[in-house]
């Protein structure tokens, strides 16, 4: 299971004249927390490069009103690329988790600069790429994992990235802050979050959250889970329940 894909940044891949370029296409907007940057469905076909911020990425579902997140994206990260490519309606609604500041790029804008830079353009299908094998690997984890194991995956996921780099910030996950009262890791994400990240409902991830602080294995409050202890969650996450 896998919702990053910071390794394959696409402003970070690019070279400092290239990424000139590409900004210098777009402009600079704001968005508050929560607020939709591209919605399910749309027709519009701009594609934007987060500066600041995360953002997530989900469809509809069956249930109508349940939402699946199928990514995080942060700084650095390009969003609506398909949308731009093929010029179909979106796929997927992108939501601001916090405050974000992005660079919107016009569609055929973005299209005429990666024909003239085929480096580029390889950047664009490596991610397409990617993302690809990670929602296969998504489908098939919420067919055969269970809620916990799925939780468990997720946690020690999100707690175990480190974004570095000119376009690194704050995200959902971040190390604690020192001092006798945490021990290591904390995720800053809502129960509701955390429930749409893994294709399960709020009940659920609520159960199997009481079951890993039963086992002292994380602690949680308001908008985060702290994880206490690291190895035990990853072998839950491997199918070894206990």
């Amino acid at each position: 299971m896998g919702l990053l894909g910071n390794e394959l940044a696409f402003a970070r891949a690019l070279t400092a004249r290239e990424n000139e370029s590409v900004m210098a296409l777009g402009n600079r907007k704001r968005y508050a927390a929560g607020a939709p940057l591209l919605t399910e469905g749309d027709r519009s076909h701009h594609v934007m490069i987060i500066l600041r911020g995360w953002v997530t990425v989900s469809v509809s579902t069956d249930r109508g009103a349940t939402r699946l997140i199928l990514g995080l994206r942060g700084p650095g990260e390009l969003v609506g690329e398909m949308a731009a490519l093929d010029s179909h309606p979106r796929s997927a609604t992108v939501r601001a988790l916090g405050p974000v500041e992005a660079q919107v790029i016009a569609g055929d804008s973005f299209r005429r600069f990666l024909a003239l830079h085929p480096r580029v353009s390889g950047l664009v299908i490596r991610q397409l790429t990617f993302r690809l094998r990670s929602a296969d690997q998504e489908r098939s984890a919420l067919a055969s994992l269970t809620v916990l194991q799925r939780l468990a995956s997720r946690l020690t996921e999100l707690s175990q990235a480190e974004p570095s780099g000119p376009y690194a910030r704050s995200g959902p996950y971040a190390p604690s802050a020192p001092g006798p009262s945490h021990t290591g890791a904390v995720v800053h994400l809502a129960q509701d979050e955390l429930a749409a990240t893994v294709g399960a409902t709020r009940e659920a991830v609520a159960k199997a959250l009481r079951l890993l602080r039963a086992q002292h294995i994380v602690r949680t409050g308001n908008r985060m889970v702290e994880i206490l202890d690291p190895p035990l969650l990853a072998l839950l996450a491997d199918g070894h329940e206990e």
